[in-house]
């Protein structure tokens, strides 16, 4: 099937194919088409252009012709940060926040992730893929179209294949592109309780060969950090992944200086996430390394912790992605539309910095820069068509408005026939 978008008052990020991740100053580049046009065949975007370039020939080729007049087209969002496969929720300790209590005391009390492992174990597979299934449709209805999904609520081999299962399930069953992410070090299970090495020994000697005996896993996580896991259990954590061929991306300095930035880029970590503590010394670590800081601040907006200094770091010439972190206990929302008006708000982000850090960049946080991202021929038709609005910067400006008409993932609807 293809499809002829006409009459685009702006089409954003646009790129041939050079443009990997943007970093510092070059964030604030954002091409862009006036009066366009985009022709989708077989998935992919086949080309696009200046209304005044549109040939017979091309109009010739497309199977539908839908005029978009006074809307833009963007790239879809592309989420490298959630932990959207759980079992029901945890608003009580949303209670227990607003009346002071900190996560480290929510989870010291038995709440917070080991709280979600419990509710997993006592959840089927099957429920686990219809709870999951919502919220993979709820995203994919406000504009994502790429996502990177996270085990880590399973803490023991049984429940973290089960939530593995399920994100190959979603990735076989729903359009979006999916990456998985094995995260069996997010919290110490009660029955480790002072025996951290023996669960870390658990999650490299168990844990890891079977999982990637199923192939069910893209890349290693750990959550390095004040009073989870140290960068010496992260490292051992890391190479055993790599050696079965998953790439790491880490949890790090969202609850103090942790020393896991600086673990994460010395094993190449496609990418360290949170970094709300994050000094010169971690961004000298990130300097020229191949390993994107990710920003998530949707956790400092629900939990009221300090915001990652998204500034510093761009100003320092350093790339940023920014994603939902999508989970039950901190930041219980995929809307990326939100997370990048937190980024202009909070992050002081600049508009073309925000779009950057939710499209090309994301991507590249997840390995999918080849296929998402921008608008770019031969890479997939995961768009969103905007409503009419002024301008770009009306995006992250209006946000709690639905400046979304349609979505394409790989040039299908996922709001509406076309």
């Amino acid at each position: 099937m293809s499809s002829l978008l006409i009459n685009i008052d702006k089409l954003i990020q646009t790129d041939e194919g050079n443009v990997r991740y943007r970093s510092g100053k070059e964030m604030m580049n954002l091409n862009s088409v006036t009066n366009a046009f985009l022709l989708i065949e077989n998935e992919r975007i086949a080309d696009y252009g200046r209304m005044q370039d549109l040939t017979e020939k091309t109009k010739s080729q497309a199977g539908e012709i839908i005029d978009v007049s006074g809307k833009m087209v963007l790239p879809a969002f592309c989420d490298s940060h959630t932990h959207l496969v759980y079992a029901g929720s945890r608003e009580i300790e949303y209670i227990d926040k607003i009346r002071g209590l900190s996560y480290e005391e929510i989870a010291k009390r038995g709440g917070g992730i080991n709280n979600s492992a419990k509710l997993l174990s006592e959840t089927s597979e099957e429920e686990l893929f219809e709870q999951s299934a919502k919220r993979v449709e709820e995203i994919m209805f406000k504009g994502t179209g790429a996502v990177e999904i996270k085990s880590g609520y399973g803490l023991n081999t049984e429940n973290e294949l089960k939530m593995l299962r399920v994100i190959k399930r979603i990735r076989e069953t729903y359009p979006l592109e999916v990456k998985s992410s094995f995260l069996g070090a997010h919290s110490i299970p009660p029955e480790y309780k002072n025996r951290r090495t023996d669960y870390v020994d658990l999650v490299i000697n168990e844990m890891i060969p079977v999982i990637a005996a199923e192939e069910l896993a893209d890349f290693i996580d750990v959550f390095c950090d004040k009073g989870f896991f140290t960068p010496e259990d992260t490292a051992r954590i890391l190479m055993a992944g790599i050696k079965y061929g998953m790439q790491g991306k880490i949890h790090a300095n969202e609850l103090g200086f942790s020393g896991g930035i600086q673990t994460g880029v010395h094993y190449e970590a496609l990418s360290v996430d949170h970094l709300e503590y994050t000094g010169e010394e971690e961004m000298d670590a990130l300097k020229n390394s191949s390993t994107m800081p990710t920003l998530l601040p949707g956790a400092s907006f629900f939990l009221g912790m300090p915001w990652a200094p998204a500034r510093k770091m761009i100003d320092y010439g350093l790339p940023v992605a920014l994603a939902s972190d999508f989970n039950p206990g901190s930041s219980p929302s995929g809307d990326m539309k939100f997370i990048a008006s937190l980024g202009c708000i909070k992050l002081k982000m600049l508009p073309e910095e925000v779009i950057n850090a939710v499209t090309i960049n994301s991507a590249y946080a997840m390995g999918l820069e080849h296929i998402a991202g921008s608008v770019t021929k031969g890479k997939l038709a995961n768009l969103i068509i905007t409503k009419k609005i002024p301008g770009i910067e009306y995006i992250p400006y209006a946000f709690t408005t639905d400046i979304i008409d349609d979505v394409l993932i790989k040039g299908l609807s996922v709001r509406r026939p076309l």
